[in-house]
């Protein structure tokens, strides 16, 4: 601690170039400060610094010390902040984005804010990019890979996509049993809002993705009424497993040509790289993560964090 001490004092003796400012700040004398550094510099068998009546001044050997010490405390305060923000209560305002699809994520974020009463939940659903830095979300949701190397990225979980219909459709239309039968169905299709485009259904043979044009009976931008016309017995609709468990659950819905659509698809959480993440995103993503996908949550948790 002795050492730390001293090293303290040097820093703020080289960032002010004064022993009597260093003092100051550090509550103490600027002669207390002089003899510390002067026993510092006996130690390193060095010196840090020029001194004359009037000034203080590094010497080559002083500035590259001084690098090394600014990075020394600099990781003691990154541990000590961090040891703060573990220890602190997850509350206040959370701002976090999601895309569309979780609208039908909602008994899962009713539940988390029944759990965490003290936490306030800013949501906003949208599949745009966001800029997560400069519109202050805390975290933001996403599927698919991620390529900002400015942010950090953990994977919350992993879905697949699903073809599904109702019992009475499939009693009206048939079952289909290959891809290519989708061509003499009703097909509710899902249009990305930010770039216009429908979105193609992840049918594979093989391990080669199929390029088949597929009819279209109605479109919408969000999953929710896609799930619902195809209760409706109104066609089939390709929507991501975690949103219709229910559904599939009581037997609304019935997944078909499930082994032509085994692609999985990775669910992640992104925040701001070099800045830790606070405990009331942490328990926001753990919530989700748990709850949503709960083989893959603790493999996802074991992984950590890392770069996007």
């Amino acid at each position: 601690m002795d050492r730390f001490g001293s090293l303290n004092v040097f820093v703020r003796a080289a960032e002010t170039r004064s022993f009597t400012e260093a003092g100051r700040q550090l509550g103490i004398s600027s002669s207390a400060v002089g003899k510390a550094i002067s026993r510092l510099e006996g130690r390193l068998g060095v010196r840090l610094f020029h001194r004359s009546t009037r000034s203080i001044a590094l010497t080559p050997e002083g500035a590259t010390f001084l690098t090394r010490c600014q990075r020394i405390i600099g990781e003691i305060e990154a541990a000590e902040n961090e040891l703060a923000l573990a220890n602190a209560a997850p509350r206040g305002l959370l701002r976090v984005s999601m895309p569309m699809v979780s609208t039908l994520m909602m008994p899962v974020i009713a539940a988390f804010m029944k759990t965490y009463p003290d936490i306030v939940l800013d949501i906003d659903f949208s599949d745009r990019m966001v800029d997560v830095i400069e519109e202050g979300f805390d975290v933001v949701t996403r599927t698919g890979d991620a390529i900002d190397s400015t942010l950090v990225t953990r994977t919350m979980g992993t879905y697949r996509h699903v073809i599904v219909g109702s019992p009475a459709y499939f009693a009206q239309r048939g079952v289909p049993s290959e891809p290519e039968q989708l061509r003499e169905h009703a097909c509710l299709q899902h249009r990305f809002p930010t770039t216009n485009k429908l979105r193609r259904w992840p049918l594979m043979r093989d391990g080669e993705l199929l390029n088949i044009d597929l009819p279209t009976t109605a479109i919408a931008t969000a999953v929710e009424p896609l799930t619902m016309l195809a209760e409706q017995d109104l066609g089939l609709a390709c929507v991501p497993d975690f949103t219709i468990r229910a559904q599939l659950a009581r037997g609304s819905l019935v997944a078909v040509l499930q082994t032509y659509t085994d692609t999985p698809t990775v669910f992640r959480a992104l925040w701001p790289s070099g800045r830790q993440i606070s405990p009331k995103a942490r328990v926001f993503v753990d919530y989700l993560s748990e709850h949503l996908f709960p083989v893959s949550a603790a493999a996802a948790g074991a992984r950590g964090a890392g770069r996007a």
